[in-house]
């Protein structure tokens, strides 16, 4: 491919980009289009009232005081009072109402519009136990609990517990308690059923927990939130499994499960049970409509209950980042949630041993995301530097010897089998390797992979700005177009990625020089090799900026690497280097498991043979011996036999 196709290429694009500018909207039309946007917007703030002050996943209207029978008639309609709970991590309201929270953030991280990341409040989340009792269910989300706790404000190592009491008659009772820790996103808590054996239908030897959340948006592109938003859980002794992201899943966990966990792209609201769940029901709903949801979760839990006086129930609760180094600490395979490529052993590896420690150790230094990401890009190619230079050496050999390959091809035209042999036999003769050029690449694959999982899903990199991007876990947008056509939202955006683009063009020109020092390439492969970045430029465009800067630094570093090497690489010695190893004896190296196959190959030859000549003699007469002629008897019979 020529100059002037690459340059075509790069116009195509460009036209498609300035087709869609010049057709935009008009200014007139463009205002009428910001009153339409104002609407919409009051209606999303009037939808968002909506999930603030209505009840979207439980009826509470449908229990009233005097709905509740018998022991728990009077525990319910009194006026609720909240405990607040802050620690450097988190700020939590506890309602006597439920017993349970109401109110859920982290202190340290912000919407993509600068408001405080809430993961759970009393309107649109659950968290409560039922059970039956006197020919109906109980659920503790309707009753009012008793405490005595006040406010707590923990710093470090602090710790502090609030509890929750349902004093019933005759010394029954329920407790809920909470303990937090002043540097922790994880909270002890335990349930407490004082002699309730009689209290609890007999029919019924178990308690359901009730654990849903409505997921409200917090990150710039919502589709891409809700494709990592859903549920996980883990069953005893196996790794973690996780329902569908991309469609509404329902789903019965039959075997004993250890936790499950609202998984969304950066954060995650987890239920530990040291017990272990019986079983589960597991929903995730993608709403219609609704750009303020991202999905609806619930999960019903179920604990074993024997009646007995006294049972407590021993569980934990996570909210908080999805950030593998708090994670993993717990040694429960939550980090797992993370998707740094757990499908793909050499992916995951990488990630968890090789990028993340480095990641980390650099983070402990620099605070800029975008200078650790050009140090982690150096480190890289350093370490991947002797394939480079050896994939190079072959790849300049290889060019060298384009004039005999060229005679090559035209001394025996379509005869492709004879021009295999003689090409093989030139580069054995001048020792080089036909492969010495994938070396690199096969060891650079895991690492472009492991980044192509690890950035997207790195909360270190969220909010985090370099240059003109704003945030280095999304896409970073110097031109967005406004209104576009579906089709074209669909395949590009409607912005314009500075990063993804300066790696749309350095990979072209990367192809294009590779063509040219790799002249054995074929033109398909060529082809492909343009193809391909204009094909990515329309999934990068809205992928983390981050992503796509590791890229587009990558091949600028390849490009100066390439230019070194060419400068300390001299051809002419390496061209005297190939004569002087033509003239050397050559030497028939044979592996075991190449003779094994020579062996192979030998036995299936000589098979054929016997098959052809046992075919041939087929249904023929053996040669008759002369009367008085005695038959030959050869000499000199091979040792060993007679």
């Amino acid at each position: 491919m020529d100059r002037n196709s690459i340059i075509g290429a790069i116009l195509i694009v460009l036209i498609m980009i300035g087709g869609t500018w010049y057709f935009s909207p008009s200014k007139e039309e463009l205002k009428k289009q910001h009153q339409v946007e104002a609407v919409k917007a009051a209606q999303e703030k009037a939808d968002a009232d909506l999930v603030q002050n209505t009840t979207t996943l439980t009826d509470k209207s449908a229990k009233k005081a005097d709905s509740l029978p018998g022991l728990f008639s009077a525990f319910s309609g009194k006026v609720a009072r909240e405990v607040t709970v802050e620690t450097e991590k988190l700020i939590i309201h506890l309602s006597t109402h439920g017993g349970s929270f109401s109110y859920v953030e982290l202190k340290d991280y912000k919407t993509f519009d600068g408001k405080p990341v809430v993961l759970r409040n009393s309107q649109n989340s659950e968290f409560s136990y039922k059970f039956g009792y006197s020919g109906t269910n109980i659920s503790t989300a309707d009753l009012d609990f008793n405490t005595s706790a006040t406010n707590l404000n923990l710093k470090g190592t602090q710790s502090g517990t609030v509890t929750f009491d349902l004093p019933l008659a005759e010394g029954k009772m329920i407790r809920q308690s909470y303990t937090f820790s002043g540097s922790s996103y994880m909270i002890d808590h335990q349930l407490v059923m004082d002699n309730m054996g009689d209290v609890v239908n007999k029919q019924f030897n178990y308690i359901d927990v009730s654990f849903k959340s409505l997921i409200t948006r917090k990150e710039k592109d919502l589709k891409i939130s809700r494709d990592n938003t859903t549920i996980y859980y883990r069953s005893e002794d196996e790794k973690p499994d996780y329902l569908s992201e991309t469609k509404d899943v329902q789903e019965t966990i039959k075997t004993k499960s250890q936790w499950v966990s609202f998984k969304e792209q950066f954060f995650a609201q987890t239920l530990i049970s040291k017990e272990g769940f019986i079983r589960g029901e597991l929903n995730s709903l993608r709403p219609e409509g609704n750009e303020l949801v991202v999905k609806n979760e619930s999960a019903t839990m179920t604990l074993p209950y024997n009646h007995a006086p006294n049972q407590t129930y021993h569980m934990q609760l996570y909210f908080g980042p999805l950030h593998y180094g708090t994670l993993s600490k717990f040694d429960l395979d939550l980090e797992r949630q993370i998707p740094i490529g757990w499908s793909f052993f050499l992916t995951a590896w990488v990630n968890r041993f090789i990028i993340i420690p480095i990641f980390n150790t650099l983070s402990n230094f620099i605070s800029n995301y975008g200078i650790i990401i050009l140090i982690l890009t150096l480190v890289i190619k350093l370490i991947t530097l002797p394939f480079t230079y050896k994939s190079y050496l072959s790849t300049a050999k290889m060019k060298l010897l384009k004039p005999e390959l060229d005679a090559i091809k035209a001394k025996f035209g379509d005869d492709m089998q004879r021009q295999q042999q003689e090409t093989m036999k030139i580069y054995k003769q001048a020792g080089v390797s036909p492969f010495g050029g994938c070396l690199p690449l096969l060891f650079q694959f895991p690492i472009l992979i492991s980044m192509f999982r690890f950035f997207p899903s790195s909360i270190e990199l969220r909010q985090q700005a370099f240059l003109w991007a704003k945030d280095l876990s999304t896409y970073d947008s110097v031109y967005d177009f406004g209104h576009v056509p579906s089709w074209f939202n669909s395949v590009y955006g409607d912005h314009v990625s500075l990063f993804t683009l300066l790696m749309t063009v350095s990979t072209i020109a990367y192809s294009y020089y590779q063509a040219q020092s790799q002249p054995t390439q074929q033109k398909e492969m060529q082809w492909m090799s343009y193809v391909m970045p204009l094909f990515f430029l329309g999934l990068f465009n809205k992928y983390s900026a981050g992503l796509s800067l590791y890229y587009f630094v990558f091949n600028m570093m390849t490009f100066a690497q390439q230019y070194l090497f060419k400068l300390f690489v001299d051809e002419k010695k390496l061209h005297a280097q190939i004569e002087l190893n033509r003239k050397k004896p050559q030497v028939q190296k044979t592996s075991k498991f190449q003779q094994k196959l020579q062996d192979i190959a030998k036995q299936q030859q000589a098979r054929q043979q016997q098959a052809k000549g046992g075919a041939g003699a087929a249904g023929a007469r053996p040669k008759a011996i002369a009367p008085g002629t005695k038959p030959k008897i050869n000499p000199n019979p091979p040792k060993g036999k007679k």
